[in-house]
């Protein structure tokens, strides 16, 4: 077998950490936050996959699961976990995403399975500030060095921004563009 490249490859990148304070309580923000962004329906995505569905059909109902753009995949509720280690904030953290986003960077470059979803956190400081933190999708996707992935990046930037207005919190200017 012959490799088409190097066997190894490494990309060096910034990343730009998001931290915004929400200016409000934070299960009022959890709140919020989850119903913008509402659970990924499995088992509805399941039939399909089991179905053989056409991608439209996945498209259609990532819309309808997907009102603000994203969809929760995952989430942990690390409250609990590190008060046993004496910490008293609360921090919620979550993988959010779009799949049918993903999928135009993944024919491309199935790797940037690392950067989506992304990984967000709502999380309160030593002053009962609660922040809500996120890597800039674009200084992730960047790192790839394909155009039409830096593209789909800068999309993601904006859908966060539109996100984050929509949830009534200061949207940082590095997502406008």
């Amino acid at each position: 077998m012959t490799l088409r490249t190097e066997p190894i490859r490494s990309s060096v990148h910034e990343v730009n950490r998001l931290e915004v304070a929400v200016g409000s309580e934070f299960g009022d923000f959890r709140g919020r936050y989850e119903r913008a962004v509402p659970e990924l329906d499995a088992g509805r995505l399941g039939e399909l996959v089991r179905s053989g569905a056409e991608w439209d059909a996945v498209l259609r109902m990532t819309d309808e699961n997907a009102p603000y753009d994203f969809i929760r995949y995952w989430d942990f509720d690390a409250t609990a976990l590190m008060r046993l280690a004496g910490d008293r904030w609360r921090c919620v953290e979550y993988l959010m995403g779009n799949h049918t986003i993903a999928q135009r960077m993944y024919t491309r470059n199935p790797a940037v399975m690392l950067c989506a979803p992304l990984r967000t956190a709502i999380y309160e400081d030593g002053d009962e500030t609660v922040w809500f933190a996120v890597d800039q999708p674009s200084t992730h996707f960047r790192s790839f060095g394909d155009p039409g992935i830096t593209e789909v990046g800068i999309e993601l930037d904006r859908k966060l921004a539109s996100l984050l207005g929509y949830l009534g919190v200061p949207v940082p200017d590095v997502l406008r563009g």
